[in-house]
């Protein structure tokens, strides 16, 4: 009988991999892990994507437990929409530089190899610095070649960007072919559909000519990580509206589902998923979803109780719960949750 399972909270990606990473994850999420890892850009919560798997509190990982009974976790549509895995990627992230200039390609991107997938995926801001925000498509009458033109003479690839101030709360989604930048300062939770056994592929623009060495610190004599322009422009959507009329496609309709003790919010309605925000202090009924919903805490703690058993965790940890158990509790304890389902 499968049942709620709690995930295992410290299941980080190197420095290296994420040089641009910081200290907020660990100082408001993860404390307990600060002394071992000074330095942390992401934390990937709930994942079956072979590079970080998620790990379960008996050492299972996440993608054994669901093939046990694939229809079971998933629901019955989803696991034969999927193959018999979950698509979902949910990540803490925080940027204490801005990340890369980059794009992701679509699922069917002819160019893909067999375990290369698209990832589509979305922002939901947590912190944000004074003045920080995020880097979102390039502005109005900028065109392809513009683009091209400034990277081969090694110029600024920002400066043709549309910057996006935010603040807490504001959610934005990132489709295939759009050029994407996370900004110095900001801290977010970031779902993500990556076709199960297939790793989620990243193109980057530019990487504000920055060099590392192999611990993936700044360093004047270290290497560039490696860019890939070609691909980039080829598979940036090039054919929509620039400037503002394409940060308002990216942002994202909020959309409040019930009020009381809890408050429960739509953040993300999108084929690819729904991610919900429930916070406050008290109970709150989940309809059947016919879904597995993956479930990150971001402050205090929740208790889940299903019909296959009942889970409790806190800040910085996840959790998720079958589609099998139907309709479940959930009780907030000056509670943050975001609730994600393909």
């Amino acid at each position: 009988m499968v049942a709620p399972v709690v995930l295992r909270p410290d299941n980080f990606t190197p420095p290296a991999r994420t040089p641009w990473g910081g200290t907020r994850l660990l100082e408001r999420y993860k404390p307990a892990f600060a002394s071992a890892h000074p330095i942390v850009g992401e934390s990937w919560e709930v994942s079956v994507e072979p590079t970080f798997p998620s790990v379960t509190a008996s050492g299972e990982t996440l993608e054994a437990t669901i093939a046990k009974d694939p229809r079971a976790w998933l629901g019955e549509a989803s696991a034969r929409r999927h193959g018999g895995q979950t698509p979902l990627l949910v990540k803490l992230l925080d940027a204490a530089e801005p990340l890369s200039v980059q794009v992701h390609p679509h699922d069917d991107d002819p160019a893909l190899a067999a375990d290369e997938s698209g990832k589509p995926e979305a922002w939901v801001v947590l912190d944000a610095e004074p003045g920080a925000g995020l880097f979102l498509g390039f502005q109005e009458g900028v065109a392809k070649d513009d683009v091209a033109r400034v990277l081969a003479a090694g110029g600024r690839v920002d400066a043709l960007m549309n910057f996006v101030p935010v603040a807490v709360g504001d959610a934005y989604v990132i489709d295939a072919g759009t050029a994407h930048a996370i900004g110095a300062g900001v801290t977010l939770v970031e779902p993500q559909l990556v076709r199960p056994g297939r790793r989620g592929l990243t193109y980057r623009f530019w990487d504000w000519d920055r060099r590392y060495d192999d611990a993936g610190r700044p360093s004047p004599d270290g290497a560039p990580r490696p860019l890939h322009v070609e691909r980039s422009l080829a598979v940036t959507r090039w054919d929509l509206p620039g400037g503002q009329a394409f940060v308002d496609r990216c942002r994202a309709r909020q959309r409040r589902l019930s009020t009381g003790a809890v408050t429960r919010v739509e953040v993300v309605s999108w084929p690819w998923f729904v991610v919900e925000r429930w916070s406050g202090a008290g109970r709150l009924t989940v309809p059947e979803a016919e879904a597995m919903w993956a479930l990150t805490c971001v402050a205090g703690r929740v208790l889940v109780e299903t019909s296959r058993g009942t889970v409790s965790f806190g800040c910085g940890e996840s959790a998720v719960v079958p589609a099998a158990v139907g309709a479940f509790e959930v009780s907030l304890d000056a509670g943050d949750v975001f609730a994600v389902r393909a």
